[in-house]
């Protein structure tokens, strides 16, 4: 399957968890009023009455929502709440030792192979099990948290692989399946606690009290508190088993060495995988290995798969074969990549853009590696602090050949920004004059971290001053509008937290405009003579399913960067059908001539990026390529 197919998996597994988690409250409110037919001394006389079934019926799914909202609104800033809760720490690279720096530098170049920000990463250090996990609603809220034990036992090839388990789980959708399932499962645990707290009460009740002590009704609850926690269990290894199979394959695709996470596997069988935090239970499906003590009903209803079957598949993965399988098949070799998107020969197809898309392959990982040994050590540090990351991002956004236009920019951040941050952004304003223009879009993602840490006004104030320095140039070019789209897009979750894109178009009719928006604007910017942008407009036009039902357009509609951007936010709630075919649309767009410009890819991957269809920059590095051979 490719990303795509992915997310429509995750979307139906979400129908499946919504299913398994009715008919677990159906079961819980059926044992809840057995048991207070035998408290109330009816049963086994009478088994039926109406009022006493609707009074608890009710109460139970009352109380069961409010456990589920609660948690829900506890999540609602994303991934950083369950690292959080199970005692992890922000890892700041600036107090990192060599162990976490190289955990950093992992982290990074999987990111920027796959083509998404880099995720929080947090260290539970008192945990020294091996074990790691991925969390969030979106790829721009993601964490990876990874226990002080992995650090401690495995290699960089281990650790590799590792990570590369938790990022398919970051780029196919599990990770919001996941999240979810931690809300609805905690009003389900509700019961338990409410039952656990009328225990606790015990003695206080009056001895003078007729009828069932309040005790008992308790300790049914508990019992009850269990069969939910079953019913949880069940629905958690439905969900989980084959996605961590999946995941093991995927770390396998990423990497091409079955060895390294096989060896962790096997490390595992020696050591131990669990975890002391009492929260493990709740988010016991998200981690790399069972977190839970090894028990009869563990082992019956387990989230993971024993590890020697994951190690037998894991060992019988055969890396050509992975290669050449249709799952696995999203990435040639450079050099045939690199012929077809420098108008050599046209080994590179539109289908293969698409099938880049969520994928990381080991060439992207080098690439992602030979990337940030290019950055100047500046910028290379400068990323990763937050008054440095907010330099960077105001540098990105100066005039570079215009250098009247580029001191009216300066002087008007002078007036809104500290002298401090005035003076970084100089500096790091010639640092990224001497980079590769392709290396911008990385460094958007590169900061990213550093500004989750600031808060949402601060986060907003960021993105008005660059929107100010772009004004303040008189003009509007491509890369400000490409900065603007993928920075607010990268930050909004911290922005606006309760922001949710849900899909509401499965039909092309319904953005059908919105589709010949975004094409007319990457015709007009990979072209330059009007039948030539007409014609790799119709080209793209004609990739969108039922374009022959449409109305007919046969030239580029004038559009601004305020309509193409929000055509793009629209585009963004259609199905992951809907954005297949338009990311397949766009590449015909720009592939037409076989000729890709930085412009171009630039633009194809913002558009990608926002779409939530993460592009790895093998466009850039093709290119780049060829260009070294020439």
């Amino acid at each position: 399957m490719n990303f795509f197919e992915h997310q429509d998996k995750a979307r139906q597994n979400t129908q499946q968890l919504l299913g398994l988690f009715a008919l677990s409250i159906v079961v819980m409110i059926l044992a809840i009023y057995i048991a207070a037919l035998f408290l109330l001394r009816l049963a086994p006389r009478i088994w039926w009455e109406p009022q006493i079934f609707l009074c608890i019926a009710s109460g139970t799914i009352i109380a069961i929502a409010i456990g589920s909202l609660y948690k829900i609104f506890c999540l609602r800033e994303g991934g950083r709440v369950i690292a959080q809760e199970l005692g992890g720490r922000y890892l700041v690279a600036d107090m990192a030792n060599p162990q976490e720096k190289q955990l950093l530098n992992i982290v990074e170049e999987m990111a920027i192979a796959s083509g998404i920000p880099v995720p929080e990463v947090y260290i539970l250090d008192a945990e020294m099990g091996i074990n790691a996990f991925a969390a969030g609603f979106t790829l721009n809220d993601a964490v990876i948290g990874v226990t002080r034990g992995t650090l401690l036992s495995l290699n960089r090839d281990e650790l590799q692989g590792v990570i590369g388990h938790e990022f398919s789980h970051i780029l196919n959708g599990d990770m919001r399946l996941n999240l979810r399932l931690v809300g609805l499962l905690h009003g389900i645990l509700f019961i338990y606690l409410t039952g656990e707290l009328l225990w606790r009460l015990r003695g206080t009740e009056s001895r003078e009290e007729k009828g069932p002590p309040l005790w008992a009704f308790g300790v049914a609850l508990m019992l009850i508190g269990w069969i939910g926690l079953i019913c949880g269990r069940i629905i958690k290894a439905a969900v989980s088993r084959q996605r961590e199979f999946l995941a093991d394959a995927s770390a396998v695709q990423f990497t091409r060495n079955p060895d390294g996470i096989a060896s962790v596997f096997e490390k595992l069988q020696r050591s131990d995988s669990r975890l002391i935090s009492p929260r493990a239970e709740a988010s016991s499906h998200m981690f790399f290995g069972n977190p839970l003590n090894p028990s009869f009903w563990e082992a019956m209803l387990s989230t993971h798969p024993p590890l020697s079957e994951r190690i037998r598949r894991v060992r019988g993965l055969n890396t050509r074969n992975l290669a050449a399988s249709p799952s696995v098949r999203r990435s040639s070799t450079p050099d045939s990549l690199a012929m077809g998107f420098a108008g050599g020969s046209p080994t590179i197809t539109p289908e293969q853009v698409v099938n880049q898309v969520g994928s990381v392959a080991p060439e992207h990982f080098a690439h992602a590696q030979a990337l940030l040994s290019k950055l100047p050590e500046a910028l290379r540090l400068g990323v990763r602090e937050q008054q440095s990351a907010m330099a960077i991002a105001f540098a990105l956004a100066l005039e570079v050949e215009n250098t009247p236009v580029q001191e009216r920019q300066l002087a008007w951040l002078r007036e809104v920004q500290p002298s401090e941050i005035v003076e970084q952004t100089l500096t790091f304003k010639d640092e990224i004059s001497q980079i590769d223009p392709g290396l911008r879009l990385p460094l958007i993602d590169l900061v990213v971290p550093a500004l989750r840490k600031s808060s949402a006004k601060e986060c907003h104030r960021l993105c008005k001053c660059i929107q100010g320095l772009i004004v303040a140039t008189g003009s509007f070019s491509l890369w400000h509008f490409i900065l603007q789209l993928v920075l607010w897009h990268r930050l909004q979750p911290l922005i606006d937290p309760t922001a949710t894109i849900k899909v509401e178009f499965t039909s092309i009719e319904d953005i059908w405009s919105d589709s010949i928006t975004v094409l007319s604007a990457i015709a007009r910017v990979g072209q330059s003579k009007p039948d030539d942008i007409a014609y790799a407009f119709r080209s793209g036009v004609f990739r969108l399913p039922g374009a022959g039902k449409q109305e007919k357009a046969d030239t580029p509609v004038t559009c601004n960067f305020s309509q193409v951007k929000k055509s793009i936010e629209r585009l963004r709630l259609a199905s992951p059908k809907l954005k297949q075919a338009i990311v397949d649309a766009c590449a015909h767009t720009v592939l037409l001539d076989n000729q890709v410009t930085n412009s171009e890819a630039d633009l194809l991957r913002a558009i990608a990026m926002t779409l939530d269809c993460p592009i790895p920059p093998f466009l850039d590095s093709q290119r780049r390529a060829i260009k070294a051979k020439s």
